[in-house]
This record gives structure tokens, C-alpha cells and sequence, in this order.
């Protein structure tokens, strides 16, 4: 790594610049008279070195592909970045300012992803940004190695490096550590990090709680480590060419991410307040914020004040934004000729989010008679799509052969030194190893779709999904397209007992606006729901699995309906003899089963009854209003449903008078069908509740 650096130019423009960026971030604050005004103003230094001497963006084109990225984890620090945004001209400009967190403005209290050009990442739960941003840098390289391998480094227009800037809260949360140990692990030599070490936040002092060696950690993990700080000499001083030398060194560094720990004052200059829990997350005051206005050298009888040449110095950064996108088209154009056509086709066509054509012809079909589990069938349609879908990529939290997440001769997405008996390594492998750490499992497929159009996938049980909610609702709150596969969905896994039976995760599941919960009832369902997830690109899904084989039930036969159907989120499966049912049994994933078999005995006896197949609700919810009566008739009010889970949602689709055959306390320790039978998860309960369900529709 060369130690030559270019000689490093501060000019009063860009201190005069820093300091109203503090000004004017005291001002939104002040005027909404909420938000956290000391990290804005503390870090302004070093998010505007960022922005307009490292970072490679065109605020023209925020969607440039080739562009560094930029994640703000602490979102409560948005003005942050909104400042930034603002100065580069991205189309924020000062009115947005003076909106901070009012309705339907640019500038709400957090980031939001997809509301705000610039912003990467919706970054609001402390741990999430920088936890993504591993996935964002997973993103690139898979990408470099799909289609630019053999580029020198550097060289490629698939190389660019994400930045962030993550806080003293970030650190402490879990998922960071988990995330950061697989970003040391991969050595990610194209993240680069800045930790704003204030040692403050809202309960004050962070010595009331946190006291590690962070960069010591960091080592660990096999991070290149910095620090720099503004306090050491006794006195406060800025040093921004020791911030900048520093970010420079990270960049040099391409075996392994980087963290640099920049000691900050929070709130600096404020007069009395700086250095205080009290400016973390509150106005200044008038007082405060006329003095701090005093000692910057702005009119404390003005707000929203930026002079026109400091905004014209600062704008400056949009023409060498365009001549560095330029010269990436330039790079990018010669890659196009140098590259095989099929290559560059297939680049398009991800990059356009499109199938290639034929690909459902690849989606295999299942014989019925043979006993399945969804797990097993799952697995089978992932190595059936991958050659179609190269995009298509991930993996496990160390339950690979649980999960059934592995494509089948692909190799490890790892450093070739990785390699072991089991797996073969590879910079751009396919195959992803989250070790046991679902909750970065889940923030890192988020980064990983959200950078790139490539569709990720992790794996776990069921009953982990607990582990990764958080960013589970992040992916759900943004709109991507993260494919979650959680096995081992219910009592079914028997033995390992109540600990690993999951009971109400698929009601806390469905109550997530914009997931979809898919738990599909034999193979070809499985099929079926992987098709439809694909092809699902603006929200993420959830396919929930079986441990235990499950009847493939013959399609178009005795009377057996399409799984084609599948794709709307509950259809007639199997319909009443007459077609015109007095009971509906709705059943998902392995319960569904049972109804089939208290159809049989409910018929049997003279009673016309339909089975009803719902994977997903939501999808089900989103059909028309047609198709839902033709499925479930208002009419027919004599309703039955069986799910070895919290009856939590139900009542919704069974009504007043229907009847749930479901689970509302934990499991316990044995053979699945000792636990289905000693619960009440039966056939014969089924068709009991039937019976008690159309009594009380006659009553």
C-alpha cells in the first residue's frame, strides 16, 4: 500500500461551508422543535469531506450504477445527510431544510429509501445501516466477479466502495457484531467505515454502559483499524487533513474493511451545551442557538442563511460528479466491447429486472403419491432455477442441510484460503455462509437486493425469524424484494420440543405490512410460490417449510385443483361433490392434509364440503373481490381452519360462526404425530369443527 497522498487543500469556502451546515442544522431543529441537531453539527466536517473529496456520486443521476454508496446508520442523525444532499444538488434544497420532518417533505426524521434521492437505505433502527452495508459491498463483488472477473483491481466498472458512517449506538447493537464479523471475515476491502466516537448518547455519558475497545474488536474481526482524535491535544481542533489522510489509507486497503474511530465533541460549537446528553436529541434553544451563531460568525437574527458563493463552491461537486460518471461510461462502453454478447445480455436483462425467456419451463413438476416434505421440494426448485437465474443467490445460518438452500455445485461465496473439505471457495461464489447469525443473515440480504438487482435469499427455522425481525421490517418498510426461507414451521419438527416449535410467528409474520408469508401445502404449491416470489420485485416474501414429509396430492385428478393456483393466495383445492359446499375447510402448509381428509369424512356423511388451499393470505387479500366470493362464498358461513399455530388472523375468514382447529400455547418434546394427536391437530377434529360450525349456522 503506497503512502503517497495527494497534498491536502482546506480553503476557507469549505470551513465556511462545515460551519453553516452546522447553522442550518440547528435551524431545522430549532423550527420543528424536535430531531437531534449535536451529531449533525459535530460531524459535519467529515460527512462533507466525504461528500466532496471521496465519494464517487453525480447528484443528476442518483440510480447511477457506478457510483460509491453512501449509509448514514444513525438515521436520527439525517440532517446528516440531508445537508449533504442539499449541498451537492440533489434536488433538496433549502425550503426541504426548513421542512424537517413536516408531512410529505424531502426531509423526514429519518432516511427513507425511495422517498429521498441520495438515500441508500432507509436507516432507522440503530445497527441496520452498517449491518446492510456488508451486504451492499457482498453485492458488488459478486457482481465484479459475474461479469468483470478478470479486471485488474480497481480498473473495473463494477468496483466502488460503500461508505458509512455508523455512531456509538450502532456499535452497541447486536447485529452490527454479528455483520461486522462476517464483513472481517470476507475481507471486504471496499467498505469503509467511519465511527463517530462522541461517547455520548441519550442517557448522557456512554461510560454508563459502554466502555469496550471498539477498535480492538474491529481487529478481531480483521478489520484495518484508525483512529483519529480531536481531542488530543487538550483542546478541540479539528483536523480534517489527519480525517482525510485517514480515509485515504482505508481506500489503500483492499484485503480488508475499514473503521475509522474519529473522536468528535457532539454539538460543537454550541456554547453550553456541546458534549451533552442534551444536545443529542433536542433544539438548542434560542439562547444556545444565538450564541453557537455568534462564535461561527453568522447574524443570530437570521435563519436559513447560506451564502450564495459558499452554495456555488459546494455545487461544484455536480460537474466533477459528471466527469467522473463520464468516464465510467467511457470504461463502461469498453467493457460492452470487450465482453461476450451473451455476458452483456445477461447483464441487461438482470439489470433490467426481466426473466430470460423459457425459464418456467425449468420450474419442475411433482408426482403425486410421493411423500414430500416442503423443505426437501423447496430445495429442489432452487437448484432447478439457478442455471436460468444466475442473479439468483444465498444461503444458510448454518443449517444448509436443514434449510435446503444450497444450489448443488456452486461454489462458497468466500476467500479461496476458505476452501474446506465441504465447499470450494470462491471471491464470487454463490453459495453464502451466514454462520449462526440470522439477524445479519437477514440485513445483509437486504443490502444485497437493495444495491443491486440481484435477488437474494437466506435461510433458518421458523422459530429464528424472531432473531431477524428487525430486518425483516426494514425490508418490508422499503419496498425490496428479500426472500427469507424459514423451515421447521411448526410442531412438526417433533422432538427438539417448544423452544424450536414455532407457535405465533406467523401471526406476528402476516401482521407485517408489505410481507408476504407464503407456507405452500405440498410440493408443487412450493413450486408455485418460489415462481411467484421471483417475479415479485417492489416487497419481500417469507416461504415457511416443512420438516415432515407431506402428501403430493395428484392435480387434476379426483378433483384436485391446479397448483397453479397457488399464486393466488387461496383457491378451492378441492371441491364438494355437487359444487355447492354447506361447510369450507381452509387449511395452509401441512394441515391442509387434514382437511382433505375431513372432507372426506364430512362428504361421507351426506355434508357437501370444499378444502380451500391457503398459502397467503396477503396474496389471497389482494385478489379481487370476484374471486375471493368465488372461493369463499359469504353464503357459506359454516367455515373450519386448520393451522398448527396461533389462531391469531383467523377470524377473519372463518367469521362469527366458524371454528379453528390451531395452536395457542407451546409445543413439547416428541414424534410429530404423537404431538399433532395429543393437541387436537386432527383430522377428526377438523371434521368435528365442521360439524359444529354448520349446527351453529342452523341454530
Amino acid at each position: 500500500m503506497s503512502n503517497t497522498q495527494p497534498e491536502f487543500v482546506w480553503t476557507e469556502q469549505d470551513q465556511r461551508a462545515v460551519d453553516s451546515s452546522r447553522v442550518l442544522a440547528a435551524d431545522a431543529v430549532e423550527k420543528i422543535g424536535s430531531g437531534h441537531p449535536g451529531t449533525a453539527m459535530s460531524l459535519a466536517p467529515a460527512a462533507y469531506l466525504l461528500f466532496q473529496r471521496h465519494l464517487r456520486h453525480d447528484p443528476s443521476d442518483p440510480d447511477w450504477a457506478g457510483r460509491d454508496r453512501f449509509i448514514l446508520s444513525p438515521g436520527h442523525t439525517s440532517l446528516t445527510l440531508y445537508l449533504q444532499l442539499f449541498f451537492s444538488g440533489y434536488g433538496v434544497e433549502m425550503k426541504d431544510l426548513e421542512s424537517l420532518r413536516a408531512s410529505g417533505s424531502l426531509t423526514p426524521g429519518h432516511p427513507e429509501y425511495g422517498h429521498t434521492p441520495g438515500v441508500e437505505m432507509t436507516t432507522g433502527p440503530l445497527g441496520q445501516g452498517l449491518a446492510s452495508s456488508v451486504g451492499f459491498a457482498y453485492s458488488q463483488r459478486r457482481l465484479r466477479g459475474m461479469f468483470d472477473a478478470d479486471a485488474q483491481a480497481g480498473t473495473s466498472p463494477f468496483d466502488h466502495r460503500i461508505y458509512v458512517i455508523a455512531s456509538d449506538g450502532d456499535l452497541q447493537e447486536g447485529v452490527t457484531s454479528e455483520a461486522s464479523s462476517l464483513a472481517g471475515h470476507q475481507q471486504l476491502g471496499n467498505l469503509v467505515v467511519i465511527y463517530d466516537d462522541n461517547k455520548i448518547s441519550i442517557e448522557d455519558d456512554t461510560d454508563v454502559a459502554f466502555t469496550e475497545d471498539v477498535l480492538a474488536r474491529y481487529e478481531a474481526y480483521g478489520w484495518h483499524t484508525q483512529r483519529v482524535d480531536w481531542t488530543k491535544t487538550g483542546q478541540y481542533v479539528e483536523d480534517v487533513a489527519e480525517l482525510d489522510s485517514a480515509v485515504r489509507n482505508a481506500e489503500q486497503e483492499t484485503g480488508k474493511p475499514s473503521i475509522i474511530a474519529l473522536r468528535t465533541i457532539i454539538g460543537f460549537p454550541s456554547p453550553t451545551k456541546q458534549n451533552t446528553g442534551g444536545i443529542h436529541g433536542s433544539k438548542l434553544g434560542t439562547e444556545e442557538l444565538a450564541g453557537l451563531k455568534e462564535i461561527l460568525g453568522f447574524d443570530p437574527d437570521q435563519s436559513f442563511m447560506l451564502d450564495d458563493a459558499v452554495l456555488a463552491h459546494v455545487r461544484e461537486v455536480g460537474a466533477r460528479g459528471a466527469k467522473a460518471h463520464a468516464e465510467w461510461d467511457a470504461a463502461f462502453a469498453a467493457w460492452r466491447e470487450r465482453t461476450p454478447a451473451e455476458l452483456v445480455a445477461q447483464y441487461d436483462r438482470i439489470n433490467r429486472g426481466e426473466f430470460p425467456d423459457g425459464w418456467l419451463n425449468a420450474l419442475p413438476t411433482f408426482e403425486a403419491g410421493k411423500d414430500k416434505s416442503t423443505r426437501q421440494a423447496s430445495g429442489e426448485v432452487i437448484n432447478a432455477l439457478a442455471p436460468e437465474l444466475p442473479e439468483l443467490w444465498g444461503g444458510s445460518a448454518d443449517l444448509a442441510g436443514s434449510n435446503n438452500t444450497t444450489i448443488e455445485g456452486a461454489k462458497s461465496f468466500n476467500p479461496v484460503e476458505f476452501t474446506t473439505k465441504s465447499w470450494k471457495a470462491d471471491l464470487a461464489g454463490r453459495v453464502l455462509h451466514f454462520g449462526i447469525r440470522e439477524h445479519a443473515a437477514a440485513a445483509i440480504v437486504n443490502g444485497i437486493v437493495t444495491s443491486s438487482t440481484l435477488r437474494a435469499y437466506s435461510g433458518t427455522f421458523l422459530i429464528f425469524s424472531d432473531y431477524q425481525r428487525p430486518a425483516i421490517r426494514l425490508s418490508a418498510l422499503m419496498g425490496i424484494p428479500s426472500i427469507y426461507v424459514w423451515t421447521h414451521d411448526s410442531i412438526g419438527l417433533g422432538e427438539d420440543g417448544p423452544t424450536h416449535q414455532p407457535v405465533e410467528q406467523l401471526a406476528a409474520l402476516r401482521a407485517i405490512p408489505k410481507l408476504d408469508v407464503i407456507r405452500p401445502a405440498d410440493a408443487n404449491e412450493v413450486a408455485q410460490a418460489w415462481r411467484r416470489m421471483l417475479e415479485i420485485q417492489d416487497h419481500p416474501t417469507g416461504i415457511v417449510l416443512t420438516r415432515q414429509n407431506v402428501p403430493t396430492f395428484p392435480r387434476g385428478e379426483d378433483g384436485f385443483a391446479s397448483a397453479e393456483l397457488a399464486s393466488r393466495g387461496g383457491y378451492t383445492l378441492k371441491d364438494a361433490s355437487n359444487g355447492a359446499p354447506e361447510v369450507i375447510l381452509i387449511g395452509t402448509g401441512s394441515e391442509v392434509q387434514l382437511a382433505v381428509e375431513a372432507q372426506s369424512a364430512l362428504e361421507a356423511e351426506g355434508v357437501p364440503t370444499r378444502v380451500v388451499s391457503m398459502p397467503s393470505v396477503e396474496w389471497f387479500r389482494d385478489q379481487s373481490a370476484e374471486y375471493r366470493e368465488l372461493v369463499l362464498p359469504r353464503a357459506v358461513r359454516a367455515r373450519v381452519a386448520v393451522e398448527a399455530a396461533s389462531s391469531q388472523g383467523w377470524h377473519e375468514w372463518v367469521g362469527d360462526l366458524g371454528r379453528l382447529v390451531t395452536l395457542d400455547h407451546f409445543g413439547a418434546s416428541a414424534d410429530y404425530k404423537t404431538l399433532y394427536s395429543d393437541f387436537g391437530i386432527t383430522a377428526e377434529a377438523v371434521a368435528q369443527a365442521g360439524r359444529d360450525s354448520l349446527a351453529a349456522t342452523r341454530s
